[in-house]
């Protein structure tokens, strides 16, 4: 089966979040279940693209109405991420090093998936599933289908993988002329709320709708930012898949970005050592619990609840607790838990930004990691953390729901219900006692360590969505 998979994001050729991460170890799992994988993202000004090399394979123009922009298809010529990557070059769209955050996003991503389209149909040969990730590539589905200059794809099957519906990619009919040329009969398919939805689209158009977790499925049918009734006209051809984590990359036997590797065997020791690096480097006391946090700084992943929750926990356990935080986002939420630093020190520290080798460091050092978020379609971070030994504090939604199990209950971590800064300390008071209980936490944590989150299981269920759409139309 030749699958494509189409993306803003791709670790570790641009990354800003989870989508990053799927679109780069999926592929990887399926072409080692013997299927044909291509990869498409945007040709960003990243660190990737200048540090390895690529062929041109294709060139042309991309028509957004009366605007012409030449673009090259760029091949990754040894294929070392294990599937095969390309990237849409567009120097005039996509020559910067942000993913996002530019405005014109719509242009860049109307032309981006355009593009796309264009390359694929000169291959002169057709794809069995072109796989759609979130609203920057939710118009394919629909242009594949109804767009006179892709005839040719009409009968692929196409898929749309929702990784965060809150983003929907708006944008007005005075940009109707971008799209390349269709019978206008079929116009409602784009029209949301007397809008051009680029995710709408994609629910509509695509042969199946997948979610990153059952539990967001269920959670999107009652709050998707406009989208709820649509979510369930299409239930029928929808099914949540739990992401998995790639285990060549987050195992703590063989990561190289980490001070000291273990085992489920060996992670006393081993997490006792990376945790020291960690406090040694962010002045904190290594005898104490460590509570950490990695993510982005926003009100959705409760990023707004961590410095009053902070403040308060550390007033409560200042003898017994340290928490280091790794993020950014909101300058406001930046500014109050840079602030925190001369209240606490000694037992808080922050980073702000993203570093990569933090973040391994600090999943295996840290004690446990805290997700307060408001929404989190499935979540990744607890999954790292489980593997790595490290216990999650977690709000019970979406795909956290669906991982992490209240120890209370015999299960691998902390939960709350609320995304509050009581509930935040309340867990936290309640994981410093759990420290306190060695055998129970030793005997937690390799729990954690044991729990299978591997992509085979999910690449697995996404081939069989493939096989339903390609041989019944249907899943």
């Amino acid at each position: 089966m030749e699958i494509f998979h189409i993306s803003a994001e791709c670790y570790p050729m641009a990354k800003v979040g989870g989508l990053a991460d799927v679109v780069g170890a999926l592929p990887k799992y399926q072409t080692k279940a013997g299927h044909d994988v291509r990869v498409v993202v945007p040709c960003y000004d990243t660190k990737f693209r200048k540090e390895n090399d690529f062929e041109c394979v294709h060139w042309g123009d991309v028509k957004l109405g009366n605007f012409n922009f030449p673009f090259s298809v760029l091949k990754e010529t040894t294929d070392k991420l294990g599937y095969e990557l390309y990237l849409i070059e567009i120097k005039e769209l996509f020559d910067r090093p942000n993913v996002y955050g530019y405005e014109d996003d719509i242009e860049r991503f109307v032309s981006f998936q355009i593009a796309a389209l264009d390359w694929i149909t000169a291959r002169n040969k057709v794809p069995d599933v072109l796989n759609c990730h979130d609203h920057h590539t939710g118009l394919i589905p629909f242009l594949v289908k109804y767009a006179y200059k892709y005839e040719s794809l009409s009968n692929v099957r196409s898929v749309i993988t929702i990784h965060n519906g809150l983003y929907q990619g708006w944008f007005g009919f005075d940009k109707l002329f971008y799209l390349p040329e269709f019978d206008l009969k079929h116009v409602g398919f784009l029209e949301w709320d007397h809008s051009i939805n680029s995710l709408a689209v994609g629910i509509k158009c695509a042969h199946a709708v997948t979610t990153v977790s059952p539990s967001y499925l269920d959670e999107i049918n009652n709050a998707a930012n406009g989208l709820e009734a649509l979510f369930k006209s299409v239930r029928h051809k929808s099914k949540g898949i739990l992401n998995g984590i790639d285990f060549e990359v987050w195992d703590p036997a063989k990561d190289q970005m980490i001070d000291s590797n273990y085992s489920i065997d060996t992670f006393e020791i081993g997490k006792q050592q990376n945790k020291e690096k960690l406090c040694e480097e962010f002045e904190l006391d290594p005898t104490k619990p460590l509570f950490s946090f990695i993510g982005r700084l926003f009100e959705e992943k409760g990023g707004d609840l961590l410095p009053q929750a902070s403040a308060l926990a550390l007033s409560e356990n200042f003898e017994n607790i340290n928490i280091l935080i790794l993020g950014s986002g909101n300058s406001l939420i930046e500014e109050q838990l840079v602030q925190l630093r001369n209240d606490y020190k000694g037992n808080y520290n922050v980073f702000i930004g993203y570093n990569e080798v933090l973040a391994h460091l600090i999943y295996a050092g840290a004690d446990f990691i805290l997700m307060p978020s408001r929404v989190e379609p499935c979540g990744l971070n607890q999954m790292y953390a489980l593997r790595y030994g490290t216990v999650p504090i977690v709000r019970r939604t979406g795909g956290l729901r669906d991982t992490v199990i209240d120890f209370g209950d015999d299960g691998n971590g902390v939960c709350h219900d609320q995304a509050s800064v009581g509930d935040i300390c309340y867990s936290i008071n309640r994981a410093v006692k759990l420290y306190g209980d060695k055998i129970n936490f030793k005997n937690i944590r390799a729990k954690g360590m044991g729990t299978d989150h591997s992509w085979e299981r999910a690449c697995q269920e996404y081939i069989e969505i493939y096989n339903l759409i390609i041989e019944k139309n249907e899943i």
